[in-house]
């Protein structure tokens, strides 16, 4: 599946972006079939290659949400703009943690009550000795 995303270019902190068509599976930073056009966020500035970009997507490319939010700002294409997923995918996170934390808990929980069983029979048994051996020295 071919889909137009962003390909990041320059210093971890001077990003900008080449907009590229690419096969799904290929890493971002992988190889590309064509370059599109590029992006720096830091000037809000596009340069796009309309033409082609209609091309791939009339040839079945999917865009991905970033560079469609980007696409509809510039007027390539018409439609609304997509929600960023960033939170989501962290509020999933986060929830995920803490139902695993209170997986532990429950673990940890179960884990202190054999705990105590054991030390009740153990304790139990203990006594049970201590009571015969008494009967014992009483014979």
């Amino acid at each position: 599946m071919l889909i137009i995303r962003f390909y990041p270019v320059g210093k971890k902190h001077q990003r900008s972006f080449r907009i590229v068509v690419t096969e799904k599976s290929f890493s971002v930073k992988g190889k590309f079939l064509e370059l599109l056009g590029s992006y720096n966020p830091h000037l809000k500035k596009a340069n796009l290659n309309k033409e082609r970009i209609n091309y791939w997507i009339s040839k079945g490319a999917k865009i991905s949400d970033s560079v469609w939010n980007l696409l509809i700002r510039e007027k390539v294409i018409k439609g609304e703009k997509r929600p960023k997923r960033i939170k989501e995918r962290k509020k999933k996170e986060s929830a995920q943690k803490e139902e695993k934390g209170e997986e532990l808990k429950e673990k940890e929980q179960t884990e202190e009550q054999i705990e105590k069983k054991t030390e009740e029979k153990s304790e139990e048994k203990e006594e049970e000795k201590s009571e015969e051996k008494e009967k014992d020295k009483n014979t």
